[in-house]
């Protein structure tokens, strides 16, 4: 696995620079939370890597993505988390889009993979229910076959940005008997169908982002269902060991790193920068330490995907410590703006119009928001515990 830099690598980062430099809107750098964001807002972004033909590195050339080498790939990832650029919505791209390069018939890679590309279908994932997350095999949502369409029945929750999805992947129960794996199918659901109801959660951050999705007597086209009946199950772990690899979030957290150093250089401890503080430098220590091992993990995952192999075990332990790193980040992060992380930061759509003004330095908003909802990451894409069984039935053998 060579990381060395060539002329051409140095070209490439300074083409990528340039390109976020001209395209990313100014006016998206100073959002502090991704759902102060809008549908067409977080689009901007998308139907501009779209244009230039960047929006799906990850992706065959053959179905819309690039040639871009592992070390390429990695100076992207760099440079958009140190331009601040608004993560990508990952249900179509990272989750959906390999699955039906893999799965999909022919018709399906033509429909899809072009309404994920282009943005024109934004897609949300329906796996977990109520009793029904970390043990996704005990899912209830049923859907009978009736000639040429399914009737599905059921109850999804904590499905993020359903609200704004014209679509979603759906995890259904087609067989009842047998092992509960072995009755689960993968469906595309079109989500303006007659019988489907969407209905806010408001998180204790006061945001809107998840959700739940009621679904009464919806009728599916039997040629949405992706793969052969009843085999979703094998479906549904091939998308999810996509999703925990990008769950990961390396570059994110080498940027959120560093302004938590600068944050540190700003406030003070009896007198003296925080950063100075010996025990607060060794937090900070232990965290790059686990953070450059994770890299070398993700590297080394990239580096197999290059070659046609699709990610193992180690999708896993890049969620467990990607997830952890996140939640520490966090952690100290409210331990240095102290607290100024206790006002409440109102919504954008609240601020705007008004005499809102922050308490506190600017490095402190959101600070509270950001830690309560990163707690979810050691939950979503299957449980860090959850992980850790994997880890030890595929790389332990226990």
């Amino acid at each position: 696995m060579d990381l060395e830099f060539t002329k051409v690598d140095e070209d490439f980062r300074l083409e990528v620079r340039e390109f976020i430099k001209s395209n990313f809107p100014d006016k998206m750098k100073d959002i502090e939370k991704r759902t102060d964001l809008t549908r067409d807002g977080i689009l901007t972004w998308h139907k501009s890597l779209y244009k230039k033909g960047w929006i799906a590195p990850h992706w065959p050339v053959e179905h819309g993505g690039t040639d871009w080498t592992i070390t390429q790939r990695y100076i992207w990832d760099q440079e958009c988390a140190n331009a601040g650029t608004t993560p990508l919505i990952p249900f179509g791209l990272t989750m959906l889009g390999p699955v039906i390069v893999e799965f999909g018939t022919d018709e399906q890679k033509d429909w899809v993979l072009k309404g994920i590309l282009s943005g024109n279908h934004w897609w949300c994932q329906g796996y977990s229910e109520p009793g029904a997350g970390s043990d996704l095999a005990s899912l209830r949502t049923k859907a009978e076959k009736q000639g040429d369409y399914y009737l599905v029945n059921g109850h999804k929750i904590w499905t993020t940005l359903a609200q704004f999805s014209d679509w979603m992947f759906c995890l259904v129960r087609t067989k009842s008997d047998g092992k509960p794996q072995e009755g689960i199918s993968f469906l595309l659901i079109d989500m303006n169908s007659e019988g489907i109801d969407v209905k806010p959660i408001i998180t204790m951050d006061g945001a809107h982002e998840v959700n739940e999705v009621f679904l009464e007597d919806v009728k599916v086209p039997v040629k949405n269902l992706v793969g052969e009946e009843n085999m979703g199950w094998t479906i549904a772990k091939y998308l999810l060991g996509n999703e925990r690899t990008g769950i990961a979030g390396v570059a994110r957290s080498k940027k959120a790193i560093e302004r938590l150093k600068d944050i540190a250089k700003s406030e003070y401890l009896d007198g003296d920068p925080l950063i100075n503080d010996n025990d607060f430098k060794r937090k900070i220590s232990d965290l790059e330490i686990d953070l450059t091992a994770l890299e070398y993990t993700e590297l080394r995952t990239l580096a197999k995907e290059s070659k046609g192999e699709g990610p193992g075990a180690e999708s896993s332990i890049l969620k467990i410590k990607g997830t952890e790193i996140q939640q520490r980040i966090t952690e100290l992060t409210i331990e240095a703006v102290g607290s100024y992380a206790s006002p409440y930061l109102a919504p954008a759509y609240e601020r705007e119009g008004t005499n809102y003004f922050a308490i506190g330095p600017d490095y402190s908003q959101g600070a509270a928001q950001n830690y309560f909802n990163t707690r979810k990451t050691s939950i979503y894409g299957g449980s860090n515990e959850i992980q850790r069984n994997i880890i030890a039935k595929m790389v332990l053998g226990l």
